[in-house]
């Protein structure tokens, strides 16, 4: 494993002082994915502060709750009074809702962040600082039969070998314990069975250097018994999903199987593919049910993964399965009547794992697939170098569940906020890389939908994220629009949304002029093209895959108020936009079976769109024999839209309030006197 420390920046932020040397020692390991993933380890630094009467306080400053190491500042630890909280330890019992009151009482700091549930730990092992990974190569030696002999057989007494115990308060006593009973002055790392390894020094640059020599050695000793290098994490090609071919029966099989994923969890989710070799490989082999369904490689990741991934696509089985687990677990759980009774999670797979269609995963943000993926690739590696040393052994089902149903998780999920109106749900919006598309997906993302774009232009500067994903695609050819709704599917698992706002304004020309101009003639064609075509082609791509809706789906079509109220010398826009509002009535009837509503809203007046240029205001301005500024205002309540209102409208159309209404069609012009 590969050193990464640099001496010229740990001199930066030496500056800092005892936070700035955790600081960036965190931040190394963190960004290693071999050692931590998304949340997990967690590192400490004791020093000296100073209280509010000027008395020093020894103190200990260690991981806060919700910061990742990869990222985290010096804001991201809690202080702590070290000595109060080492002698919680001394207590012969302690559930672990009140040592996180505990330990939130010895904060020097009230706005801190509830420090790390491992805190006491930290402050029992006699090094100024400490770091602890859940490292790949640990990982690997000690989900084997004989775990706690490999340790041995690797480090001998180097190492003070801890047997698993859940995190909190009972992990804290029983390291503790063996501490007491291994520890001497070689002791080098503590190895937690099944969980992970901690290292110290009395500076971080040693804690860190301590943990690079471990790891190394667990990868060296790996390697010598025929265990291929482990694969790089975020080696994933579905990062441009517009390069995979996906056939239109994939495509339906994976938007059904999002809908059963989405109806066991009670809510829509998202369902991404994950492309890399080692998943390929793994979903197909022979033995994959039997490997895969041992557990996690350690019990942290089931709160993001479940105890074991879905094999095949029976989604009935694995919700009939987890209920089983549930009832057997529960029952142990409150065996004496003295514990609250427990609420069961959603059953719903988070982690697929299938022959034909590959690893993917669940989820009710984009980002939490994407941490599952991260997570299962990295399980996929330890479960794959376990096999070849003997064979993987996850923990009990027991262990498991206490984790997964941990007091301070279920706390957790009692406070958890409500989830944005729209989280969960894929929105395919054509022309998004400007004027009312743009503005259509941004309320959506905002709203907690994930966005696929299409627009011929790139994506908008910082509309990039996990949950937006841009196709740069002519809506006027169907079979790039196809490969869009694919890439959507690929992506999120299915689309929910479509809003089909790609449009042009065409010549702007009396209708006498257009038989003796060939050109416009030409634009004649093209804005029927884009504006009806091109939205015939985007609805007849996405219509199964909206079929699949778990949330029902919902289509908008941007019109215009020129369908009622047509302007002079704007035929080719007047009459195209009527041809796309009879074609969203002629959608409303056909797919109403379906559970899918189609509406339209008809703005006018959106001058902060790529349709207007100062030039087309002006003549449009003449037309009427109004000045530019009149004619921006030219409606009763005297108002100017900007693409941002419709957008806002828009995704009120995709909402609960708008579920029981189809085929309207809804003006947002400031009022018009020829329309109302």
């Amino acid at each position: 494993m590969l050193n990464r420390w640099d001496d010229t920046e740990s001199a930066r932020w030496a500056e800092l002082g005892d936070l700035g040397e955790i600081t960036y020692g965190s931040r190394l390991v963190g960004a290693d994915e071999a050692l931590v993933l998304h949340g997990g380890g967690n590192t400490s630094v004791k020093g000296t502060s100073t209280d509010a009467w000027g008395e020093p306080v020894p103190t200990l400053w260690v991981k806060g709750s919700g910061w990742d190491l990869a990222t985290i500042e010096p804001p991201g630890f809690a202080p702590l009074r070290l000595e109060p909280v080492r002698r919680l330890a001394e207590l012969a019992e302690l559930s672990d809702t009140e040592m996180v009151n505990q330990l939130r009482i010895h904060l020097l700091d009230a706005s801190a962040p509830n420090p790390s549930v491992e805190a006491i730990l930290h402050a029992l092992l006699p090094h100024r600082a400490v770091l602890h990974s859940h490292a790949d190569a640990v990982l690997a030696l000690t989900n084997t039969a004989d775990g706690h002999e490999r340790v041995r057989d690797l480090w001998g007494d180097r190492v003070v070998v801890v047997p698993y115990v859940m995190p909190g308060f009972d992990l804290a006593r029983r390291c503790a314990d063996e501490w007491q009973a291994q520890a001497h002055a070689g002791t080098e790392a503590m190895v937690l069975l099944n969980h992970g390894i901690f290292t110290f020094g009395e500076t971080t640059r040693q804690a860190y250097d301590s943990m690079i020599d471990r790891i190394s050695e667990a990868e060296q000793s790996l390697a010598q018994a025929g265990v291929p290098s482990f694969g790089e994490a975020g080696a994933d090609a579905a990062d441009d999903d517009s390069t995979r071919s996906i056939s239109a029966e994939e495509v339906e099989t994976v938007a059904q199987l999002r809908a059963a994923l989405s109806a066991a969890a009670g809510v829509p989710v998202l369902l991404r593919a994950v492309r890399d070799p080692r998943a390929e490989a793994f979903c197909t082999r022979n033995d994959v049910a039997s490997v895969a369904c041992r557990g996690p490689a350690t019990p942290d990741h089931i709160i993001r993964t479940k105890q074991f991934p879905m094999v095949g696509r029976d989604v009935d089985a694995f919700v009939e399965g987890y209920r089983a687990y549930f009832e057997r677990n529960s029952a142990r759980h409150d065996a004496d009547g003295s514990r609250a009774a427990l609420t069961m999670l959603d059953p719903a797979p988070r982690v697929v794992l299938d022959p034909q269609l590959g690893l993917r995963t669940a989820g009710r943000r984009a980002v939490d697939c994407d941490i599952a993926a991260d997570i299962y690739l990295h399980t996929i590696d330890v479960i794959g170098a376990a096999e070849t040393l003997g064979g993987y052994v996850a923990l009990s089902e027991a262990d498991l569940f206490d984790v997964e149903y941990w007091e301070l998780e279920q706390a957790k999920l009692a406070k958890a906020g409500t989830p944005a109106a729209l989280a969960g749900q894929v929105a395919l919006v054509t022309g998004a890389a400007s004027g009312i598309g743009r503005a259509a997906a941004e309320t959506l993302a905002a709203a907690g939908a994930a966005v696929v774009g299409i627009d011929l232009a790139p994506a908008p500067a910082g509309t990039a994220g996990p949950a937006r994903h841009h196709a740069i695609a002519d809506v006027t050819d169907s079979g790039a629009v196809a490969r869009a709704v694919a890439a959507a599917v690929e992506r999120f698992g299915g689309i929910d949304i479509v809003v089909a706002a790609a449009g042009i304004f065409g010549p702007s020309a009396a209708l006498g002029d257009l038989a003796d101009d060939a050109s416009l003639g030409a634009a004649w064609q093209q804005t029927f093209d884009i504006n009806v075509s091109g939205a015939a082609n985007t609805l007849a791509a996405a219509h199964r895959v909206l079929g699949h809706s778990p949330a029902g789906g919902r289509v908008v079509i941007v019109g215009s108020k020129n369908v009622p109220a047509p302007g002079r010398g704007a035929a080719a826009y007047s009459a195209s936009k009527a041809a796309l509002t009879q074609l969203a009535r002629v959608a409303a009837l056909e797919w109403a079976s379906d559970g899918i509503t189609v509406n339209v809203v008809h703005p006018d007046g959106v001058f902060d769109t790529g349709l207007w240029s100062d030039e087309l205001i002006d003549q449009r301005a003449a037309a009427y024999g109004l000045t530019s500024e009149q004619y921006r205002r030219r409606n009763l309540l005297g108002h100017e839209l900007a693409s941002a209102d419709v957008g806002a409208l828009i995704a009120q159309l995709c909402g609960p309030a708008f579920a029981h209404t189809t085929g309207a069609q809804i003006p947002q012009d400031g009022g018009s006197d020829r329309v109302v």
